[in-house]
């Protein structure tokens, strides 16, 4: 089921139902497109490009989660529902705000989400277009996990990403998918479990290197979502 609304020059749909569905094609756009997704249910999903760990399979089974792969690249994400807000952006190529440079395409996500935070007395900002994982260890968990990742204009408090952004192009357009961690436990729910899900070695230390790294903002999906869409109208 879906609703619609419009929000200035932003198509706006709210999308229920499982994770898998969320990730289907959305066909044709020619407008501005934000689809936010409630999904019924967790699953763990992996980047485009990610390889099948040994054992994940399993792993997920017995823990009830589906393993979805999405067509956007970057590492894993375990979606909560209660603990990830999940939208995505779709822009046509023929908007103003396309731009050919990938590195520099999801800047104006990026400030989206920047001025959305802000409006909580969150003070947030950008990753660079050369950010870096640090050490050999985190690096190997920041391409396994998107939260423990960054790229260009991904959004971090402090020292920590609190939303991720992928991006997926076709000949219509791009797709920028966006999950923002919500709720003082979301890092124990939506990332911390990728730790054993994945299979890292040792464990203990890659969940340090995930709680140095990894945060969270502890406001609600709900009022998150709706300052997203009045920086959308201010910050474009």
């Amino acid at each position: 089921m879906s609703g619609l609304r419009d929000s200035q020059d932003w198509r706006v749909e709210v999308r229920t139902g499982s994770v898998e569905s969320g990730h289907e094609p959305t066909g044709p756009f020619d407008c501005r497109l934000v689809l936010r997704h409630e999904p019924t249910g967790p699953a763990l999903v992996l980047g485009s490009g990610q390889r099948m760990q040994p054992g994940l399979e399993s792993r997920a089974e017995a823990e009830g989660l589906p393993v979805i792969r999405r067509r956007s690249g970057g590492g894993a994400v375990l979606v909560i529902p209660e603990a990830v807000l999940w939208v995505d952006l779709l822009l046509p190529r023929v908007d103003s705000l396309w731009e050919e440079d990938v590195g520099r395409s999801t800047a104006w996500v990026g400030m989206a989400w920047q001025e959305a935070l802000s409006s909580f007395g969150i003070q947030a900002h950008l990753a660079g277009r050369n950010a870096s994982h640090g050490s050999s260890f985190r690096g190997s968990l920041g391409h396994e996990v998107c939260f423990a990742g960054r790229t260009a204009s991904e959004v971090l408090v402090g020292k920590r990403k609190v939303v991720g952004i992928s991006q997926r192009r076709d000949r219509h357009g791009a797709r920028f998918q966006c999950a923002a961690l919500v709720g003082s436990n979301a890092v124990e729910l939506s990332v911390a479990p990728l730790v054993r899900l994945l299979g890292f070695e040792p464990a203990d230390k890659a969940l340090e290197a995930i709680l140095d790294s990894v945060g969270s903002v502890n406001v609600t999906a709900g009022d998150l979502f709706l300052a997203l869409l009045g920086a959308l109208k201010r910050v474009i």
